[in-house]
């Protein structure tokens, strides 16, 4: 058992610089300076006035002082447990192996962890991200696919601690949706997800076919940044087709049931955007031409387009061919990306929100420039 003791020594004398190291790069000096910055921005006089850009603030608080606070713990509990495990070899302590052993594991793991938000480099990786939720053809088994893959991302956004808010939703013609929005608010919101753009394919026995057969279901995740600043984005009147309609869905009590819900039609790309969930019509315009924004400067960013005049909606076919994962239920059970290789057989647990093994794995694929 002091053998177990002495391998553990070793992995946590090579944690120490590891950790260092790790503190440089997420920049933690970084964080605790502008944590304190902006608690001085919450002591001035006015800053209560605006409630949206307050609560923004205080949240990016919170984000700041998790991400120091928990590196501070990481690096207290390595020297706790280098300390004990120096302690028990000393004096033969094999009681105190478990322990050691059990800290050991969890101080490789959780730094494996941070070294994930090191890769969240890109230029809007920081930023807020918009999920949009499209089934592709096959009716009523791909419109409740595409509601599994809104309830999978929301609960995965919970667990994360992000703030998770319904935008949009189109319900299904007998379950599922025809659409949805959600924007997930958070530090690294956007770099995370990224990975999560483009086709999701499920494999089933569809509880819609009464003969118990086998489907195949295809649905599109889009992922988008939400931008600090769209100057760059101008849109005219005259390229916009608004109406107003009614609020459906999944909004509860929190959707207004008035016409106050806006969808926008951009006639020169055929991109549509809708918002229900604010409270007024012209704040569900303002958040609907947010997204439109947001979906123009996405593309313009992806293709390297200088002039709006030559950006084009997204005609990409939700089929066959195209995913970048597939979830298998039957005949036997396996979520498998088709990028990385990356896969879980525990799918249950994988349409409950546990995916950071797909998207740690899809970071170090970029990480690897294999993209």
């Amino acid at each position: 058992m002091i053998v177990a003791l002495e391998e553990a020594k070793r992995r946590l004398s090579s944690m120490f610089e590891v950790i260092e190291e790790l503190g440089s790069q997420l920049r933690i000096d970084e964080a605790k300076e502008r944590c304190a910055e902006l608690e001085r921005e919450t002591l001035v006089q006015d800053f209560w006035n605006d409630a949206e850009k307050s609560s923004k603030k205080l949240q990016e608080i919170k984000q700041l002082k998790d991400k120091y606070e928990s590196y501070e713990e990481l690096k207290s509990r390595l020297e706790d447990t280098f300390t004990l495990c120096e302690m028990a070899i000393e004096a033969g302590d094999e009681d105190s192996v478990e322990e050691v052993v059990t800290e050991t594991d969890f101080i490789e793991s959780e730094a494996e962890r941070k070294r994930i938000e090191v890769l969240l480099s890109g230029p809007y990786d920081k930023n807020n991200a918009i999920l949009s939720f499209h089934p592709g053809a096959g009716g009523t088994e791909a419109q409740d696919w595409a509601s599994m893959l809104y309830r999978m991302y929301t609960r995965w956004g919970e667990k994360r601690g992000f703030n998770v808010k319904l935008v949009d939703w189109l319900d299904g013609d007998e379950a599922g949706i025809k659409s949805a929005t959600i924007m997930v608010e958070g530090i690294n919101a956007y770099g995370y997800l990224k990975s999560e753009n483009g086709v999701h394919r499920l494999v089933r026995v569809s509880p819609f076919d009464a003969s118990g057969r086998r489907h195949t279901s295809f649905a599109s995740v889009e992922v988008m940044p939400e931008f600090d600043d769209d100057d760059t984005i101008v849109l005219r009147d005259e390229d916009l087709e608004i109406t107003a309609h009614r609020s459906s869905g999944a909004g509860g009590q929190h959707i207004n049931k008035t016409d106050s819900a806006i969808r926008i039609v951009h006639k020169p790309t055929g991109i549509v955007v809708g918002c229900q969930t604010e409270r007024s019509q012209l704040q569900n315009k303002e958040t609907a031409l947010k997204m439109l924004r947001a979906k123009l400067m996405e593309i313009k960013i992806r293709e390297k387009l200088d002039r709006i005049e030559d950006i084009q909606g997204n005609k990409a076919n939700i089929e066959w061919g195209s995913q970048i994962r597939s979830y298998v239920f039957m005949p036997y059970t396996l979520a498998k990306d088709t990028r990385t290789g990356f896969e879980d057989g525990n799918i249950d647990s994988v349409m409950d929100g546990n995916i950071d093994g797909f998207i740690n794995a899809y970071l170090k694929y970029l990480e690897k420039g294999e993209e």
